[in-house]
């Protein structure tokens, strides 16, 4: 049965949350002290904001957590997915990752300049998808550190939506949106991703994945299964797993287990908050439906027309960050 360790981050810190948790799932088992681990927190802002993105905070106590059982440990993301990418180096600089690495000695890698290797996903009509080599061959387990917020696209992001960033070209993330449930499950099977490490100090609801209404939650969550962690999120966000498509693919594929089939260090229910939801603005559409269609994804982010109907949709819609200097600063 799958284990999950929750409690409020109100009374200890980060780090004595998370090494109680590794200890209640026995992460002493999943790994020995030559296991090669990779954490991928979501860093999908170019500065950081509660409950949009995982805290720096939250990042190096899990690395310190896990240098109790190796010394290798690698952490690291991807550049981002959006028509308008940003680097993952200026992000890297601005939350001071690099100093932490220093701190912690462990490897920051930036997934995006990493070398990559074609890997054959999914069965029936397989998909070729370049990932980093390093995920696909070279770590022995994956652990993923996102928060529980909603997403305009996908429903939530949660333990698996998390290693869609796992993917290092941006552009195979446009091209794939309308398979996400599917190419996410064999993503997260190929880059071996198994232990959850949930920050909960903040959510994110009303809108996502990068601005919406952040909510204090003040809790942190460790399981030994993807699929645990993303029934529990959702049940103290009050989301409906039927509302989610990708976990519902989970769901149907096996590897979502019902709440009786978890074993928990105490019970859920305290943990719930206000009850999230998702609410879009008639200006998240054009891109919901290029997040659901072949066509107009390649219409909106791949064709001609696409820088157009950009500038055209930014008449109407304030960009989410600014797109030029932080083009420039990845540039530098």
């Amino acid at each position: 049965m799958s284990k999950a360790f929750i409690d409020d981050l109100s009374s200890s810190s980060y780090l004595d949350r998370i090494r109680q948790g590794l200890e209640f799932i026995d992460f002493g088992k999943l790994v020995g002290s030559d296991s090669r681990v990779f954490l991928k927190p979501n860093l999908t802002f170019p500065t950081y904001r509660p409950g949009v993105m995982t805290s720096p905070a939250a990042v190096e106590a899990a690395v310190m957590a896990l240098k109790d059982y190796t010394p290798h440990v690698h952490v690291g993301d991807s550049d981002s997915g959006g028509y308008y990418p940003f680097s993952m180096e200026k992000v890297y600089r601005d939350i001071g990752m690099y100093e932490m690495g220093d701190r912690c000695g462990v490897e920051i890698t930036h997934l995006s300049e990493l070398p990559r290797k074609t890997v054959e996903i999914g069965r029936g009509a397989p998909l070729e998808l370049e990932l980093p080599g390093l995920l696909t061959d070279d770590i022995d387990l994956l652990v993923t550190l996102p928060v529980p917020k909603v997403h305009m696209y996908t429903g939530v992001s949660l333990t698996f939506k998390n290693q869609w960033g796992c993917i290092p070209e941006p552009k195979d993330r446009l091209r794939l949106h309308p398979q996400l449930p599917r190419v996410l499950y064999e993503v997260n099977k190929a880059v071996r991703a198994k232990v959850a490490i949930v920050d909960g100090a903040w959510g994110l609801t009303v809108s996502g994945p990068l601005r919406g209404d952040p909510v204090p939650l003040d809790w942190l969550l460790v399981t030994d299964d993807l699929g645990a962690g993303a029934r529990i999120c959702c049940e103290l966000m009050q989301i409906p797993i039927s509302k989610v498509p990708h976990l519902r693919y989970v769901e149907k594929a096996g590897d979502l287990p019902p709440l009786a089939d978890i074993v928990t260090n105490t019970a859920i229910e305290p943990y719930k908050r206000e009850r999230f939801r998702l609410r879009r603005r008639w200006t998240d559409y054009p891109g919901l439906l290029a997040f659901r269609s072949h066509a107009i994804a390649h219409l909106a982010y791949f064709s001609p027309l696409a820088t157009f109907l950009h500038k055209v949709l930014y008449l109407f819609r304030e960009p989410f960050y600014d797109y030029d200097e932080n083009a420039r600063s990845g540039r530098e």
